[in-house]
């Protein structure tokens, strides 16, 4: 399998994942605040990424990663998988919603800027269109064609959720040069997380346990949405370059407007599905090779 290939699939299965964080914070967050939600799905992710690890035979990897390195993995944890949810649900809590989702998406627009600076890569017109594109689905799909719809709010709340996308997005170009083992290297930044979100929640609120409803949804979110997904991004970033990720990842929020469809009976809308129709358009330019562009649109 080639790295481009290998990189596609598991960005493919990160988007499945991801797409499930409305339902999971909405059913999550019944009794528990983002700061006790974050502490336990935090706390699992740790868990389930450390036993796997021990099961892969990994444990020897820890013991030879230098002191100065992990200072910076877990660095990279805090930018990545505390300060951004942090400030994410922060958002979804204080915000009005709509303005979250937005500014929360413009974490892969970052990427590929930052990709330019950090990593070298090139920019292509296929990568800024499929950006262009990607950005324009999301935007059909959250204001359902009513861009009138579209206001800041609460500023402040608004630039922390920015501010928290760039985090995200800064933590997803440099993994891409971590040359360790990958659940290794989550487990540790998770580690970074469940400390952060411990020390966080015992300052800001209040230890509690979650409800028997939010059971379900906690475990879900620290397992797969915020744990494993996690493996599969870091694994796909270190297959192929990280611009050419980044625009599949517009077809998280359209994904998400399909699973509130599903689960909480919300109303289907013609801009879903147009917003899903350019996100995936724009997944694909960017996945054809430029030869292979040209050729289809008969430029030699």
């Amino acid at each position: 399998m080639s790295g481009k290939l290998k990189g596609t699939l598991y960005v493919l299965i990160c988007i499945a994942l991801w797409a499930l964080i409305p339902v999971v914070s909405k059913t999550g967050q019944t009794s528990l605040d983002n700061h006790q939600f974050l502490f336990w799905s935090s706390l699992i992710s740790f868990l389930v990424l450390l036993a796997a690890a021990g099961l892969g035979g990994k444990f020897s990897e820890f013991r030879k990663i230098p002191v100065r390195e992990y200072l910076g993995i877990f660095l990279l944890g805090l930018l990545g998988t505390y300060i951004y949810y942090l400030f994410l649900y922060l958002g979804y809590a204080e915000a009005v919603g709509l303005e979250v989702l937005v500014v929360q998406y413009t974490w892969p627009l970052l990427i590929v800027i930052l990709s330019l600076f950090i990593l070298r890569e090139s920019l292509s017109v296929r990568k800024v269109l499929s950006v262009l594109l990607g950005f324009s689905g999301v935007l059909l799909v959250i204001t359902r064609g009513d861009f009138s719809g579209i206001h800041v709010s609460n500023p402040r709340v608004i630039l922390l959720v920015l501010a928290g996308a760039f985090c995200f997005a800064l933590f997803s170009v440099l993994s891409k040069n971590v040359g360790r083992n990958a659940l290794v290297v989550n487990s540790l930044y998770f580690l970074a997380a469940l400390a952060a979100s411990l020390i966080s929640m015992l300052l800001m609120s209040d230890f509690a346990l979650p409800a028997r409803e939010e059971l379900l949804p906690v475990l879900l979110n620290g397992v797969l949405v915020n744990g494993f997904s996690y493996l599969f991004w870091v694994v796909a970033l270190q297959s192929t370059e990280a611009s050419y990720l980044a625009p599949f990842t517009f077809i998280t929020p359209a994904l998400s407007a399909l699973y509130l469809i599903l689960f909480f009976n919300e109303p289907v809308h013609w801009s879903t599905f147009a917003g899903l129709t350019a996100v995936i358009l724009g997944g694909l330019i960017n996945s054809i090779k430029t030869g292979s562009f040209g050729r289809m649109a008969g430029v030699p």
